[in-house]
C-alpha cells in the first residue's frame, strides 16, 4: 500500500537538494502497553529529527487506522506498508495482554518518505525450517533530489537460538537488495532493520559481505555505525528503557542501517550516524528500541 501525502505542513517545509538524505530504522513495538501515548511520543521524536526516509518495524493496523498512515499524514510524508502474512503469533500475545481487539490487528513494516516512491515491492522471507512467523522485507523506489534511492526495510526473527534461521532469511534478502544496484543511475541501496542479531553475528557478517563472502558475489553493505565515535557502543536495546530492563537480556545493538559501496565521487555515503529516542518524550518511553539515524553525501 502506498498514498500520497496531504501538503506538508511547518515542519516539513522542502530541504535544500545539497542537504544531506537523512535516514531512519525504528522498531516501534506494535501495540504493546500504553500504545497510544507511544504513539504521540513516536510522532515527536519524528518531528523532532526530520528524517527523510524511514523504515518502521512493528507497525500495527486496524480496521480503521494504520500507525504508519497515521504519522504519514501529520509528518506530510508518503508511507508503503506491508502487513505480514502470518500476524496470529502477535495477535496471541497481545490477547495474553488483555487487549480485546488483537484478533483483528495486522502487524507489518512501513516505510515514511520525504518525496513520492517510485516503486514498491515486498518478499516474503523463509521460515528457516522454524515457525513461520511472516517474516518480510518492504522495498521502495524513493524519487530522491538528484537520483532514485532504492531503499528496504526488514524485520528478522527473534529468538536469539534463531541465528540459523536469520541466516536463511540473509540469503533470500541480500539478492533483493542487490538487484536495485544501477551505478550513475541509483544511490546506493540502503538496507534497514530490526535484524535482532549483533553486527559480529554470522547472518550480518553474511549480510555485508566482505568478513564472509556474500550470497551475491561482488556486493558489499557496509555497517554505518563503523562511522560512529567509537566510544559508543550504540545499544538500540538498552537496559536503561524500562521495557528492555524487565527481559533481563543484555544490552545489545541489534537495528542497523547498512549502506550500498559508495562510489569514489561520495554520493550515498555516510556522513554521521546517531542513536535517537534514547530517552523518554514527557515520561514516556516512545518504544523498547532506540532508533538509528544516518545521514548520507548527496
Amino acid at each position: 500500500m502506498s498514498s500520497t501525502p496531504p501538503p506538508p505542513p511547518a515542519d516539513r517545509r522542502p530541504r535544500a537538494t545539497d542537504a544531506p538524505l537523512r535516514i531512519m530504522t525504528w522498531n516501534v513495538w506494535w501495540r504493546f502497553g500504553d500504545w497510544q501515548a507511544r504513539r504521540e511520543a513516536i510522532l515527536a521524536v519524528l518531528r523532532a529529527e526530520q528524517p527523510d526516509v524511514v523504515g518502521l518495524q512493528e507497525v500495527w493496523a486496524d480496521e480503521e487506522e494504520n500507525l504508519a498512515t497515521w504519522l504519514g499524514e501529520r509528518l506530510g510524508m508518503h508511507v508503503a506498508w506491508s502487513p505480514s502474512p502470518a500476524p496470529d503469533r502477535w495477535r496471541e500475545r497481545l490477547a495474553r495482554h488483555g487487549d480485546p481487539s488483537a484478533g483483528s490487528l495486522q502487524f507489518g513494516n512501513a516505510v515514511l518518505s520525504r518525496w513520492p516512491l517510485l516503486s514498491t515491492e515486498v518478499l516474503d522471507l523463509p521460515a528457516g525450517g522454524a515457525e513461520d512467523e511472516g517474516r518480510t522485507a518492504l522495498q521502495v523506489l524513493v524519487d530522491a533530489p538528484h537520483r532514485p534511492l532504492p531503499f528496504t526495510t526488514t524485520h528478522l526473527n527473534s529468538s536469539p537460538a534463531e541465528s540459523a534461521v536469520r541466516v536463511a532469511q540473509v540469503r533470500e534478502l541480500v539478492p533483493f537488495v542487490a538487484r536495485t544496484r544501477a551505478k550513475g543511475v541509483h544511490y546506493p541501496p540502503v538496507l534497514t532493520g530490526d535484524f535482532n542479531a549483533l553486527a559480529e553475528s554470522d547472518e550480518l557478517r553474511l549480510c555485508q559481505g566482505y568478513l564472509t563472502a556474500g550470497p551475491v558475489p561482488g556486493f558489499v553493505l557496509v555497517d554505518s555505525w563503523r562511522f560512529a565515535d567509537p566510544a559508543d557502543p550504540g545499544f538500540t536495546w538498552d537496559r536503561r528503557n524500562p521495557f528492555v530492563a524487565r527481559i533481563h537480556q543484555p544490552d545489545a545493538r541489534i537495528d542497523h542501517v547498512l549502506v550500498g559501496l559508495a562510489p569514489f565521487t561520495g554520493e550515498g555515503s555516510v556522513l554521521d550516524v546517531r542513536r535517537v529516542a534514547v530517552d523518554p518524550v514527557d515520561g514516556v518511553w516512545a518504544s523498547d528500541h532506540a532508533a538509528v539515524l544516518v545521514d548520507l553525501r548527496p
